[in-house]
């Protein structure tokens, strides 16, 4: 159930990326047509806005890359074959990525908070709205990296048994 839920999420978040992408064609495409052939005015909001867009596209693919267990993930011993060397491979990657998460989300809030007392320049939009990534980033890798805790503990029970 919880598992459908946060695949259902995830499959979201890549509908929200390739948005995003498409997206962010708009204003880049405005920067290089100003820029290198004078078609267009030089408009400046574009790479504000171009800037928003990349750091949320940054974030949500980090969400979704820890979902995936492509992120963060740096092999430094070799494969296990043992399931408790398996396990414990797999938990010490999700810990940390997990902990890292909640550090995120915690102390994301009050960096969330510096800026919503800011505007951009040219846009004069709340920053809330980028500086929010963070803590939602955070809450969301800590949320994932649970549930694919609980995943490797179930297959290491599993395989416990069948050996049995």
């Amino acid at each position: 159930m919880i598992g459908r839920l946060l695949e259902t999420l995830c499959k979201g978040l890549r509908v929200i990326l390739a948005i995003l992408m498409a997206t962010l064609a708009i204003p880049v495409g405005m920067q290089v047509l100003a820029r290198y052939t004078g078609v267009i005015p030089t408009y400046l909001w574009t790479e504000e806005l171009a800037t928003f867009i990349f750091v949320w596209i940054v974030m949500i693919g980090s969400m979704i890359a820890v979902w995936e267990g492509t992120h963060f993930d740096v092999v430094i011993t070799p494969d296990a074959s043992q399931p408790g060397t398996v396990l414990v491979q797999k938990a010490v990657v999700y810990l940390f990525v997990g902990i890292f998460g909640v550090l995120f989300a915690w102390y994301g809030i009050e960096y969330a908070k510096v800026g919503s007392i800011q505007s951009s320049v040219m846009m004069r939009v709340n920053l809330l709205w980028t500086y929010i990534t963070v803590p939602i980033a955070g809450a969301v890798w800590a949320i994932f990296c649970a549930y694919r805790l609980g995943e490797a503990w179930a297959e290491y029970r599993a395989s416990r048994g069948a050996a049995a």
